[in-house]
C-alpha cells in the first residue's frame, strides 16, 4: 500500500532491519482515487472520503477538504514513520495475540539514518544482509533464514543459465551500473553485490562473533 520499496531485511529472533527506498515518483502517479483506496485499506477514511469513493455528489468545500486529505494522506503513504508505525503495530499485536498478553511489545521507537550515496547504500546492505552471519546463526548468506540475501539468491539459482539471473517480485531490483535510461533499482549489478556480501562476511570482525568460513565455497 505504501510508496516504499524493500532494498533489504533481516529478522533476528527479537528485532530486525529494514532498508527501504521512498518512491515519491510512484506516490505522484496515483491518481486521488488511488490514494484513498490505498488508504483505506489500511485506516477507516472518513466520511467524506467515502462518499467520494461512493460517487456520490459533493459541494465545492468539500471536495476541497477531500483534496487537502489526499495530499496529507499521499505524503503518510510515503512516509517511513507512518509505514514503520503500521509494520511495528501489526508485529505487537500479533505477538501479544500468541503470548496471551496486552501492552508495550517494543523497547523504544525505531532508529533510521540515511543513505546518501552509492558506498553508505552498499554497506548498509550488506551489513543487514549479514546480520544473522555475524550473530552465528548461520553459516552462509543462502542459509540464513528472513533475509533479502537469502530470497535473492534462491530466487537466481531458479534458472542458473540464464543470462540476467531473476530476481524476487517484492523486492526492490538491482538495475545494474548507472547509466542514461536507467530502470528504477538499486545501483549495482546482482552478481556483484552478492560477491561484497560474500567477501565481506568473511572478514573477521573485532566486535562480532561470526562470519563465513574460508573453507566454504562461494554462493
Amino acid at each position: 500500500m505504501y510508496a516504499l520499496d524493500i532494498c533489504a531485511y533481516a529478522v533476528m529472533s527479537n528485532h530486525y532491519h529494514v532498508v527501504l527506498h521512498i518512491n515519491a515518483e510512484k506516490a505522484g502517479s496515483w491518481t486521488d482515487t488511488e490514494v484513498i483506496e490505498r488508504w483505506h485499506t489500511l485506516y477507516a477514511g472518513n466520511f467524506l472520503s467515502h462518499q467520494y469513493l461512493a460517487g456520490k455528489d459533493l459541494y465545492d468545500e468539500q471536495l476541497r477538504v477531500i483534496a487537502e486529505r489526499v495530499e496529507e494522506w499521499r505524503d503518510r503513504l510515503m512516509s517511513i514513520s507512518w509505514f514503520m508505525r503500521a509494520l511495528n503495530e501489526d508485529i505487537a499485536r500479533q505477538a501479544n495475540a500468541e503470548d496471551g498478553c496486552t501492552g508495550r511489545f517494543w523497547e523504544a521507537r525505531f532508529k533510521s539514518q540515511a543513505l546518501l550515496d552509492e558506498t553508505a547504500l552498499a554497506t548498509c546492505l550488506a551489513y543487514v544482509d549479514l546480520n544473522p552471519i555475524r550473530a552465528q546463526m548461520a553459516a552462509t548468506p543462502e542459509t540464513s533464514k528472513y533475509t533479502s540475501a537469502k530470497q535473492r539468491i534462491v530466487t537466481a539459482q531458479e534458472d542458473p543459465k540464464s543470462t540476467e539471473p531473476h530476481q524476487p517480485t517484492l523486492l526492490f531490483p538491482f538495475a545494474g551500473y548507472p547509466r542514461q535510461d536507467m530502470p528504477a533499482g538499486l545501483p549495482f549489478r546482482l552478481q556483484d553485490y552478492l560477491e561484497l556480501v560474500d567477501w565481506t562476511g568473511r572478514q573477521l570482525k573485532d566486535d562480532k562473533r561470526g562470519s563465513i568460513d574460508n573453507g566454504i565455497p562461494p554462493s
